[in-house]
């Protein structure tokens, strides 16, 4: 699993204006200054936040940026889901096979266990974390700890 820097500094965006308060917006000048990013690269993530839904824009003079519900409601999946791909989402055993097709392995696969049960280790803490949590430091598995068996369904 990579994250990526769109991911990275989108979630970043996302944390500065769940701190800047309830109804508070940030102007995309402060926005890109506070997170050392350029305006047109700040501009391109609070667009992608904004078509998801995660962020509004208010117009008018103390208009700019802010959350589109509270922190409390946006878990960190929503945030990656709208700024990059799925952990490992529906074509990931095709993107390593030459041809694009079923892999070879399809009907015996040992492997997929491995990603089935890691990819619902990451999507159930990533669905367990809130932005608010972030900004209170609780950005650890404390609301739900992490598991210590992993269920083998798959």
């Amino acid at each position: 699993m990579k994250v990526t820097a769109l991911e990275e500094y989108g979630l970043r965006c996302m944390i500065l204006l769940a701190r800047s308060g309830t109804g508070e917006s940030l102007t995309l000048p402060e926005i890109s200054a506070k997170e050392g990013l350029s305006l047109p690269y700040a501009g391109k993530l609070l667009m992608i936040l904004k078509q998801s839904g995660l962020v509004k824009a208010v117009r008018g003079r103390r208009g700019g940026y802010t959350l589109a519900k509270p922190a409390e409601e946006i878990v960190l999946r929503e945030v990656f889901d709208a700024l990059g791909e799925p952990v490992f989402g529906p074509n990931h055993c095709e993107r390593y096979n030459e041809d694009g097709e079923c892999c070879v392995h399809n009907d015996d696969c040992t492997v997929r266990t491995v990603w089935g049960t890691f990819n619902r280790f990451v999507s159930g803490y990533l669905d367990s974390v809130t932005l608010a949590d972030l900004v209170k430091g609780n950005g650890n598995a404390t609301k739900g700890e992490l598991p210590t068996q992993m269920d083998q369904s798959n």
